[in-house]
């Protein structure tokens, strides 16, 4: 069974720090693209971030750029998004893909 289990988020003020996981099962991780997706309150998703199986291309969404970074540990079957500078407009539930399966996703939320 595919299972993709999102971790880290929380709640930080504007300017901080978070850094999420996504813990992959049931499927052979190192051979699967990646993504970030998020999805505010009341809102249709976003994709955030893309990762090759490689971890030697990553795409990135303009509204995060230059302060996300997304990673990947082949060998622990994880995926990573490190997110700086967070903003007001980043709180959402974030989860990971490979397109076609989804986490039940982590949530953010970025307020003073």
């Amino acid at each position: 069974e595919v299972q993709l289990v999102e971790s880290g988020g929380g709640m930080v003020q504007p300017g901080g720090s978070l850094r999420l996981s996504c813990a992959a099962s049931g499927f052979a991780f190192s051979n699967y693209d990646m993504s970030w997706v998020r999805q505010a309150l009341g809102k249709g998703p976003e994709w955030v971030s893309f990762i090759n199986i490689r971890g030697t291309t990553t795409w990135y969404a303009d509204s995060v750029k230059g302060r996300f970074t997304v990673s990947r540990d082949n060998a622990k079957n994880t995926l990573y998004l490190q997110m700086n500078n967070l903003k007001p407009d980043d709180s959402a539930l974030y989860y990971c893909s490979d397109n076609t399966h989804r986490g039940h996703g982590t949530q953010v939320i970025v307020s003073s």
